[in-house]
């Protein structure tokens, strides 16, 4: 949201509350209004209140519904148009269903709980991230002259095309791709950028081969302490080409891959094709798509995406909306612990007596998940779920448990995971000025009603 729509979004906001709305509505109000991006195109008064659904000067609408509980049905319902030629092409080009499309150029969408149940991610479930726009080779899906170049700080400058890299000794890892910002929209005071809730992430399964066996053929230096990774895709605006880099420990770490192929099919358009990287456990936009090109650096990367408040994380903790030098910055890397409630959904009603079956997923960057914990007493008292074995390293856990219903009334079923190294996902969410790293514990409401 630009900042000249804050006072209507202030406006409206307020209006909404002050005719009845509860808290459970303005959380759905948030939510919904975020995901929209509505805001920017209307003045105060009818013309808003006309956008969401409702007529001119129809107060006692807005009175009607609020005071007994209720939103509008269109708020939550009406899909976005698609309306770039780019973003239909790649929604198309992977069969994507039911994405909640915040941006068009560049496209970014998000994937609804409901569609994160399995163990591997469905490409038409896995959501979107871009930076700038896809490359024309994608578009065409034209592997013809392709090449990826690695120079800086080797014995010798190496490139390979895309048949060579398929040719080589290759691996496959079910991995979890996950935006930096995935549960920017549950930060308190909100902060600037897409507000993701739970879905800008995926476990698809990624077939390539080693970062680490390209980085051995090239040589490295001793000077070698840092990887800078480059695409074909066009910049949008009068900015360098989006660049971020891992350290070469991570580069050399087996699991991170130069990827073609995603859940056994070229990779799509959206998703990086002819080659991406993969690297697993990190912040996602370390995993570059449409890879042409990556420089072996002497020291910290610093291309776009990684100065700055980019993609970085104060080296302390600092006070919600306060706004630290970026000298006291660091690039984030690693993904804290975190899980995911799969099931049941959000407002699902039970009986008393049902049991409910609750599902999810848990996964904790560089380290595993040891334990789940799930409350239904806001965090008073937790019970134990079965947690499975993670298919490889990096991949996320699965985990499950029987939730007895003995009486009616609202519940939150919450969600909390620890990691081999003693770390929990706290109840109250850190505060940093881009929104990074969101892993508060995971909430779902539901209500039992009398048998």
């Amino acid at each position: 949201m630009k900042k000249t729509d804050q006072g209507t979004w202030e406006w409206l906001r307020s209006y909404t509350r002050d005719h009845g709305a509860s808290p459970q509505d303005m959380e759905i109000f948030d939510e919904v209004s975020s995901r929209r991006q509505f805001f920017g195109q209307v003045g105060k008064g009818g013309a808003a209140l006309a956008l969401l659904g409702f007529g001119a000067g129809t107060e006692a609408a807005m009175q009607g519904l609020f005071g007994r509980g209720m939103i509008p049905a269109a708020w939550a319902s009406e899909p976005v148009e698609i309306t770039d030629e780019q973003a239909k092409f790649m929604l198309a080009d992977s069969g994507k269903e039911g994405l909640i499309v915040y941006n068009q150029r560049p496209m970014n969408a998000e994937t609804p709980v409901a569609n994160l149940k399995d163990a591997v991610t469905p490409i038409k479930y896995h959501f979107i991230r871009n930076n700038d726009l896809i490359s024309e080779r994608a578009m065409r899906k034209n592997p013809q002259g392709y090449k990826l170049e690695i120079e800086g700080e080797v014995n010798k400058k190496v490139s390979f095309t895309l048949d060579q890299l398929q040719r080589m000794k290759t691996v496959t890892y079910r991995a979890p791709i996950e935006c930096g910002g995935n549960g920017r929209g549950r930060f308190d005071p909100p902060v600037r950028g897409n507000q993701w809730m739970y879905g800008a992430i995926g476990n698809s399964e990624w077939t390539g081969v080693p970062l680490a066996d390209l980085l051995k053929e090239a040589g490295l230096k001793s000077s070698a302490i840092y990887t800078g990774h480059y695409g074909e895709e066009p910049v949008l605006g009068d900015r360098p080409p989006f660049s971020r880099g891992i350290p070469i420990d991570k580069a050399m770490e087996k699991h991170t891959i130069v990827a073609f192929k995603m859940n056994g099919q070229d990779i799509p358009a959206a998703h990086g094709y002819p080659v991406r990287l993969v690297v697993p456990g990190w912040y996602g936009s370390a995993s570059h798509k449409w890879l042409n090109k990556i420089v072996i650096r002497d020291r910290e990367h610093d291309g776009r995406g990684m100065t700055g408040y980019s993609y970085r994380m104060p080296k302390y903790p600092v006070a919600p909306g306060s706004r630290p030098p970026e000298e006291d910055m660091v690039v984030g890397g690693p993904w804290p612990v975190k899980s995911l409630i799969t099931g049941p959904l959000a407002d699902s009603e039970f009986k008393v007596g049902q049991t409910a079956k609750v599902t999810g997923h848990a996964w904790a960057g560089e380290n595993e998940v040891k334990e789940m914990w799930v409350s239904t007493d806001f965090g008073l008292n937790w019970t134990k779920a079965k947690l499975g074995k993670p298919h490889n390293k990096y991949s996320w856990q699965q985990w499950e448990m029987d939730l007895k219903l003995p009486n009616r009334g609202y519940y939150e079923i919450w969600a909390r995971a620890v990691d081999d190294k003693g770390n929990t996902q706290p109840i109250i969410q850190p505060w940093n000025p881009r929104a990074y790293e969101g892993n508060a514990v995971h909430r779902v409401p539901i209500m039992v009603q009398p048998a």
